[in-house]
């Protein structure tokens, strides 16, 4: 049996087929694969040995209390004091990957900017204050500033060098707003607020019909362990948007197709897409314990040069069905449940057999 730890309102829903972000019947299909029985968990109704949960066979789900499971794929965000408790009780008695899955986007670049052979893939950032960003804009013509914590794009503000004292602030949707320099400072300042924030020079990013895009890469730990790369998709900007999210506007399209538009040869962008994402994520994974199931925001210039915008602790992996990409939406949630199943299985011994 494989725990599946889901959010609370996640798991509530199952019965009701409404199961938020997360495509339950494709665990089905992954576990019946490979010989496995899962039961769908939250931490609201788990003990120190026992958990309540529902387990799925011969066509139905079922309510049971049942002996907590060694091997646990973690998909519940765990940002409140109980629910790390709570999490951190369950480590005690089963392996949970992924067990960590919301990280300080800061702190992944610093992490990354360590190692010296992944640096000319990282945008120049650094940590959110008054003097920083001052100093940004005097070496830089465009600028993110992005909350450390976040997701699907929400706080993410863009600015743009117009002329000498001036720049464009690009908000919400719709036309930016010109300001100077210090109403540009003031307001990023009133905005940030005593929120945790970082600024980061913008990438020039290759453009689908006029609108910018990155791409989605799915990097996950399969059967034998080691990461590889599961998929690939694109994520064009909204008309009038400064973000690619999805949740924000954004729409899907396949790499090939996008890279064909911009004249790119597909196979050699792709290649390197691969290279450079497994190289961060058999980095990543060295210092961040546990790590196996994530999503890598990457961006391509018109050159075809590769650049990582940040890493995705829990990949919600829509964008691939959204693209018709359904064999590799498919295989996003099969591989990490045959992860699973590598760790249940005993270590082979490396001792010495005795001489006969």
């Amino acid at each position: 049996m494989v725990g599946i730890l889901l959010d609370n309102k996640t798991y509530a829903g199952i019965t009701r087929k409404r199961s938020d972000y997360e495509h339950i019947g494709l665990y089905n299909k992954a576990t019946n694969q490979l010989g496995l029985k899962p039961l769908y968990m939250s931490l609201n109704h788990t003990g120190k040995r026992i958990a309540s949960g529902y387990t799925y066979s011969a066509g139905r789900f079922q309510k049971v209390r049942h002996k907590i499971p060694k091997v646990i794929h973690n998909r519940a965000m765990t940002l409140t004091s109980q629910g790390k408790k709570r999490l951190e009780q369950l480590a005690k008695t089963s392996t949970i990957f992924n067990r960590t899955n919301r990280f300080d986007k800061y702190r992944i670049y610093r992490l990354l900017y360590r190692n010296p052979s992944l640096r000319t893939y990282l945008p120049k950032t650094v940590h959110y204050s008054k003097s920083n960003l001052v100093k940004a804009m005097g070496a830089y013509s465009g600028l993110f500033i992005k909350p450390s914590s976040g997701s699907v794009g929400d706080g993410i503000i863009k600015i743009s060098k117009i002329s000498k004292g001036n720049w464009y602030i690009f908000q919400k949707k719709g036309k930016p707003t010109k300001n100077t320099f210090r109403q540009t400072v003031k307001f990023i300042e009133r905005y940030v607020g005593t929120r945790i924030y970082h600024i980061q020079e913008t990438i020039q990013l290759s453009t689908y019909k006029g609108r910018p895009y990155d791409l989605r890469v799915s990097v996950q730990r399969g059967r034998t362990g080691t990461w590889q790369v599961t998929g690939i998709v694109g994520k064009v900007a909204a008309v009038g948007r400064h973000v690619t999210n999805v949740a924000k506007g954004g729409k899907v399209r396949r790499y090939e197709e996008l890279f064909q538009s911009g004249g790119l040869p597909v196979e050699t962008v792709k290649n390197e897409v691969h290279r450079v994402s497994l190289e961060i994520a058999n980095y990543l994974g060295k210092h961040l314990p546990h790590l196996a199931d994530i999503g890598l925001d990457m961006g391509v210039d018109p050159d075809g040069a590769i650049k990582f915008i940040e890493m995705n602790g829990r990949d919600q992996r829509i964008s691939f069905k959204k693209a018709g990409m359904h064999a590799t939406f498919y295989k996003t949630y099969l591989n990490p449940l045959q992860y699973a199943s590598s760790l249940m299985k005993p270590k082979k011994s490396l001792r010495p057999r005795p001489n006969s």
